[in-house]
C-alpha cells in the first residue's frame, strides 16, 4: 500500500492489507466473511445473493461496495452495480456481513443508511433476477434494436429462463445467472431473416440460422449439453 492510500486507511496498513482487517473487523462483531480469489485489487466475498466487492478509493476514504455477477465466458466479463459507499470501516463489514446472511434487503436499508439497494437487488432477493432482467431489456429504448430478437427468445418457455445480456449488439443467454461456466449461447440477428448463433465456447463456430428456426435450432443444441 503507497503512503497516500496509509495515509486515507491506517487501519487498512496496520493490519496487513484490506482482507485481514475486514476478518478483524467481522470477527468483532461476531460475523464472518470468506474473501474469494480476485484478479482485481477489489475484496470479493461469496453470498447467496451474488458476489459483493468492496474497492478501496485512491482519492478519499471511501469504501465502494458493489454486487458482482460472475463473468461470462468468451469476451464478456460479466457485469456488476454499486450499492453504496461508506469511509466507515466497522460498518461497511456489518453491511457485508449482513448481506451474506440473508438479512431482508428492507432491514438492511434501516440499518444501512449508505446502501442504495435498487430494483435488480431486490429482484435477487425474490428469486427473480431473470424475469426482472428481460423485462429491463425488453422496454429498454436504447437496446430498441434488439427488441424484435428479445421478443422472440423470451417468448419460448425454455429461453425465457435463461439470463439475458446485450453484448456488443448480440443477445446472450446463460442458465445460471451465478455461474460463470454455465451453459449459454451468443445470437446476433444479421437481418429479418437470418441470425448467427454460437454455443457453449470462444472457439465455437458462429452457425447461421433462419430467423424462423432460430428457437427451435437453440433448444436442440442446448439439449445436447
Amino acid at each position: 500500500m503507497n503512503t497516500h492510500r496509509k495515509d486515507l486507511y491506517p487501519d487498512v496498513a496496520a493490519s496487513g492489507g484490506l482482507v485481514s482487517a475486514m476478518k478483524e473487523a467481522a470477527t468483532l462483531r461476531a460475523g464472518e466473511i470468506w474473501p474469494a480469489p480476485s484478479n482485481t485489487d477489489a475484496i470479493i466475498v461469496e453470498t447467496s445473493r451474488g458476489l459483493v466487492s468492496v474497492d478501496p478509493a485512491t482519492e478519499e476514504r471511501l469504501f465502494r461496495v458493489r454486487v458482482l455477477v460472475p463473468g461470462f465466458t468468451w469476451e464478456v466479463p460479466g457485469f456488476s452495480w454499486e450499492i453504496g459507499s461508506t469511509g466507515d470501516l466497522g460498518l461497511l463489514v456489518e453491511a457485508v456481513v449482513a448481506w451474506r446472511e440473508g438479512v431482508p434487503l428492507d432491514e438492511l436499508a434501516a440499518r444501512f443508511e449508505f446502501l442504495e439497494l435498487d430494483e435488480f437487488a431486490r429482484a435477487l432477493e425474490r428469486g427473480e433476477p431473470t424475469s426482472s432482467q428481460w423485462a429491463d431489456l425488453l422496454s429498454s429504448e436504447y437496446h430498441q434494436r434488439q427488441r424484435g430478437l428479445l421478443r422472440r427468445l423470451h417468448a419460448d418457455e425454455v429461453l425465457r429462463h435463461m439470463f439475458p445480456v446485450i453484448s456488443h449488439g448480440a443477445v446472450r443467454l446463460r442458465v445460471d445467472l451465478f455461474d460463470g461456466a454455465s451453459r449459454q449461447v451468443l445470437v446476433h440477428e444479421l437481418d429479418g431473416e437470418r441470425c448467427e448463433v454460437r454455443v457453449g465456447v470462444p472457439e465455437a463456430d458462429w452457425v447461421e440460422v433462419p430467423t424462423g428456426d432460430l428457437t427451435a435450432h437453440l433448444r436442440a443444441v442446448l439439449n445436447k449439453q
